[in-house]
Parts: structure tokens; C-alpha cells; sequence
């Protein structure tokens, strides 16, 4: 086993609670909720059954009324859906790498699918480039993918463009999954809000969200800070303007507020993450709230 993988479960031992647990025995939400998708049989009507599963036709030729009876789904495709911009990276505000974070985020999801007895597939890419790998259910293959996000998040690399990517599943992605997005985005444009509305129609779509480092901070004041998308230095005089640091914050909080609430809007779950530790409780946490949104 390489090194990304070993890392992630390492750390998920730690956190080996009953939450976990449950977890890794598959707590979380069924794509088809209640039946599966494939006809198996067909059987009389008993009271409590669903009346939606009654066959009319067959009920009308044996003149019983007949329900048809489905197998169960029980294998799902988690998809990570990673973007691999040159904006992750950099640093964020916990001084953790916004590449290693979404490694490490994408890992825990992706094992905790596999140990499931699930596939999980993969989509990364920036505004020039996204590419797929297809789902598999080994650890080997996850340590594929972990690597591939790894090495295609580069200081030199395109932009970021959640909205290109998101429009690449729409493309690319037939089969239902469960769409994991890692994303770094903090705000969610009108045509990137367009596009999630038509995955949330055939997915199930959980959003996880790595925040930027704030260069106000008197943490970093004395550091030399470069904008890694704009390539330049930020000028020293700003990292210690009081006023500056307070609007920044306001500017910051708003930013996760609306987009908090545009993903409530679409129906989507959200969590940010600022650690390795707490993203472990954060993708807990997001799957718990998955699992209850199913259920209302």
C-alpha cells in the first residue's frame, strides 16, 4: 500500500468510535430509496404494499391484482469530484496544504465507500483539462486515484473552474453515483448553480468545501506570502492593516453564508474543512446529514 492511503487510515483508526463503525458498515443513504431498479418478479398484492408497484396489465390478464417485486441495489458508485486548480496549491488559514487536504478528504470517502463493498470513481480537472478514471472497488485502485489528484495539483497548472468540471460529469457520467465535489470555490455563480441543479437531478451530491488562507492574519504577518494564482507577491503593508483584517472577515463570512445557502436551495449537503482532524468529523458529519436529507 502507498503512502496516501496508509496515511488516511491511520488517522481514521484513531477515530475508531461507533460513528466509524457504522460508517464503514455502510450508514449512508441508499440512491434508491425504499426499492431497488431491477424487476425481479411479480407477486399478489398484500395490504401495505406500495401502489406504485402494482403492475395494471398483468393485474388485469390474471384478474389479481400483482405488484412487481425488484432487486435490491446494494453497490453504489461513489464519484470524487476533485478540483485539481493551481489555487490548491497553495496554504490555507490552519497553514495545512490545500492539496494535501484534498487528498486527504478525498481519501477518507473514497475508503469509507470501498470498505462499504462500493466503486469509487474519480473526475479532476481545471479550466483547460478535466479527466475521469473509472470506478473500481479495490484499495489499490483508490490509491490510484488519490494520486492521480495529488500530481495534477500543481503551482503551474491551469486555473481553477468548478463550473467546466461540473459540466464534464453532465457529459461524461451516465450511471447515478454519489458525487462527492472537493472544491476550494467560496462563492457559487449563477451558471455553476445551473449545472448542480441538473447533477442533483441524477445524483446524490455532497460538497465539501477547502478554505484559502487569509493573509491578514497576525499569524502569518512576518511571512512572505505569493498569490499562487495571480503569481505575485502580496505587498507586506497589507498583512497588518487592522480595518483591512476586519473587512476581510466580514467579506469571508458572507462568502460562506451565501454559499451555504445556495447549496440548501439546491438540496445539497455542505461541510468545510480546514485539517486533517477535523475533516475527518466534517465527513462524518456530512454523511450523517446525507443520510437523514434521504429519509425526510
Amino acid at each position: 500500500m502507498t503512502a496516501h492511503l496508509t496515511r488516511i487510515k491511520s488517522r481514521l483508526s484513531v477515530h475508531a468510535h461507533r460513528k466509524v463503525r457504522g460508517l464503514l458498515e455502510g450508514e449512508y443513504a441508499a440512491i434508491h430509496v425504499g426499492r431497488g431498479i431491477d424487476f425481479n418478479d411479480l407477486r399478489e398484492y398484500v395490504r401495505g404494499d406500495d401502489v406504485k408497484d402494482i403492475d395494471w396489465k398483468a393485474s388485469a390478464r390474471s384478474r389479481q391484482v400483482l405488484i412487481k417485486r425488484y432487486v435490491a441495489e446494494r453497490k453504489h458508485t461513489v464519484l470524487l469530484c476533485v478540483s485539481t486548480g493551481r489555487s490548491m496549491a497553495a496554504m490555507n488559514d490552519a497553514a495545512v496544504s490545500k492539496r494535501e487536504l484534498a487528498v486527504f478528504v478525498s481519501g477518507v470517502m473514497g475508503y469509507l465507500a470501498v470498505k462499504h463493498g462500493d466503486l469509487v470513481a474519480l473526475v479532476h480537472g481545471n479550466a483547460a483539462h478535466q479527466h475521469a478514471r473509472p470506478p473500481e472497488g479495490s484499495e489499490l485502485h483508490l490509491e490510484r486515484h488519490l494520486a492521480a489528484v495529488h500530481d495534477a495539483i500543481t503551482p503551474d497548472a491551469p486555473p481553477a473552474d468548478l463550473t467546466a468540471l461540473l459540466r464534464y460529469v453532465t457529459r461524461t457520467i451516465r450511471r447515478r453515483t454519489i458525487l462527492v465535489i472537493v472544491s476550494d470555490e467560496t462563492t457559487l455563480p449563477e451558471d455553476c448553480a445551473d449545472v448542480m441543479r441538473r447533477l442533483t437531478a441524477q445524483h446524490e451530491v455532497l460538497f465539501l468545501t477547502i478554505g484559502d488562507l487569509d493573509p491578514t492574519l497576525p499569524a502569518v504577518a512576518d511571512r512572505r506570502l505569493v498569490d499562487v494564482d495571480a503569481a505575485a507577491e502580496v505587498p507586506g503593508w497589507l498583512r497588518h492593516d487592522r480595518q483591512l483584517r476586519d473587512q476581510y472577515a466580514t467579506l469571508v463570512g458572507t462568502e460562506e453564508q451565501q454559499l451555504r445557502r445556495a447549496l440548501e436551495k439546491l438540496g445539497v449537503v455542505h461541510e468545510r474543512v480546514r485539517d486533517t482532524e477535523s475533516a475527518i468529523t466534517a465527513v462524518f458529519r456530512l454523511l450523517e446529514r446525507h443520510r437523514h436529507a434521504r429519509r425526510r
